[in-house]
């Protein structure tokens, strides 16, 4: 039997069967499960399923399996319930013992916190879009690279890999738009009109009160915000509107109201906004230096924990508006650096089968800029070597401050970011990744991890 097979007949057996699943999602790393009921879940028995490596009990169930096994899983899954990715079943199917454990779902949801909501929020609207950043950061990196190092862009084959490597950056604000609408409840199309209309060049030609609009003002902020008022609009113009002429008005007159609330009031609150998180972040990183440095990567990995750090996507992508590149980027991404050198301290140190196993399917990951595996399958299970891990990301964090390293695109961390590093300071962020591992791995050698903390991994 097939990995996959054995991991998804695993999640079923402790998650309540396929009839408790209402809805299946997944992203670069884990299966995303929304149950009726979730006190069915056996969460101690899920985290001992063979392949999982870690489980995330929030408003959704989320079980950590690793890049590429994810997609897998999930087409297993997806087989086995008869539900396609994404979808829902549907409301009136459920039973009352069902919906009465949704509504209590729904009201766990309600009493978490704005913050919390906001971001996961964002994560909603960008998580589906970063397996397309991600490859064409790569490709816009490599082909930049490759100029850097003399070959002629104008050669058919680089022109063709630096169109392609940016067509997804040139129209990020539909696809958010788009993804806005639908996270909120929305019509999709209205949400990427929003986003067309906000980055429209045609916006230059206009002028209101003697001056130009700029277009993108506001940026990915503002397409979101906008976006969002097309769904409450939308919602608010259908209740007194005819069903037989629904069709035609409720988009249109959405469309007019949010196109003028946009040019006067979304454009001008949202790029001062913009402007504000990434002055500031960039004017902490330029004062800061070190400690700045050193406390931005340090606590990266908390949020990563909950999830929550897909909620910095737009921000990189501000700064990339903005100034052409990220600072933020390369720091933040010591914190898979300083994991890596940790999980490799536990497999010198450690004899426990199980676990050098988990840490040799985890490292190739960690290495290339993804590192839930190792998150949730070693350090956070083990407790104190995620505060090493954390510890040896903050040495690496405070050099790439130091030397301002910048990234000109995003993508995953790690080695594979090198490609995508501004101002040919590649070897500066490769010596940043070796000083995040070495530190990881003493720190996490020398006090971080004693044998018996393996025996309940």
């Amino acid at each position: 039997m097939k990995k996959e097979q054995v991991i998804a007949e695993g999640i079923l057996e402790h998650v309540g069967g396929k009839e408790n699943i209402r809805q299946l999602a997944h992203c670069m790393t884990r299966v995303r499960l929304q149950l009726k009921d979730s006190d069915k879940v056996n969460i101690a028995s899920l985290k001992k399923v063979d392949g999982v490596m870690g489980v995330i009990d929030d408003e959704t169930l989320q079980i950590v399996v690793g890049p590429g096994t994810v997609n897998k899983v999930s087409d297993v899954l997806s087989t086995m319930t008869g539900l396609k990715i994404g979808e829902v079943a549907d409301a009136d199917d459920l039973s009352f013992e069902e919906k009465a454990q949704l509504k209590k779902a729904n009201i766990k949801k309600k009493n978490n916190t704005p913050l919390k909501n906001f971001l996961r929020k964002i994560g909603n609207i960008f998580i589906p879009l970063i397996p397309g950043l991600v490859a064409s950061g790569l490709i816009n990196g490599a082909a930049n690279f490759a100029k850097n190092a003399g070959v002629d862009e104008k050669t058919t084959i680089m022109q063709i890999l630096l169109v392609l490597g940016s067509c997804i950056f040139t129209y990020l604000a539909v696809l958010v738009g788009w993804n806005t609408a639908k996270e909120f409840g929305g019509t999709p199309v209205l949400g990427a009109i929003a986003g067309m209309f906000l980055f429209n060049p045609g916006l230059a030609e206009i002028h209101i009160f003697g001056d130009a609009l700029i277009p993108g003002r506001g940026g990915l902020f503002g397409v979101i915000f906008a976006a969002w008022l097309m769904v409450v609009i939308e919602k608010q113009v259908r209740k007194i509107i005819p069903n037989s002429v629904d069709i035609i008005l409720t988009p249109l007159i959405t469309i007019l109201i949010v196109a003028i609330l946009s040019l006067f009031v979304v454009m001008p609150v949202a790029g001062v906004l913009t402007d504000g998180i990434t002055s500031g972040i960039k004017a902490i990183l330029d004062i800061g230096g070190v400690v700045a440095g050193a406390i931005l990567a340090g606590f990266f990995l908390p949020l990563v924990m909950v999830g929550l750090h897909q909620g910095l996507t737009p921000i990189h992508l501000e700064f990339i508006s903005q100034y052409g590149n990220t600072p933020l980027l390369p720091v933040l991404a010591m914190a898979g650096a300083g994991q890596v050198g940790a999980a490799i301290a536990i497999f010198v140190k450690t004899k426990n089968k199980r676990l050098r196993n988990i840490i040799k399917g985890g490292l190739p990951a960690g290495f290339l800029g993804i590192g839930e595996p190792l998150l949730y399958g070693v350090t956070l299970p083990l407790g104190r070597p995620f505060i090493t891990a954390c510890l040896g990301a903050a040495v690496g964090g405070a050099f790439q401050a130091v030397f301002h390293v910048a990234a000109k695109s995003i993508g995953v961390s790690g080695l594979s970011l090198t490609m995508l590093i501004a101002e040919n300071k590649y070897i500066l962020y490769i010596i940043g990744i070796v000083i995040a591992y070495a530190f990881g791995f003493l720190f996490t050698y020398l006090f971080g991890f004693k044998e018996e903390m393996a025996e309940d991994i």
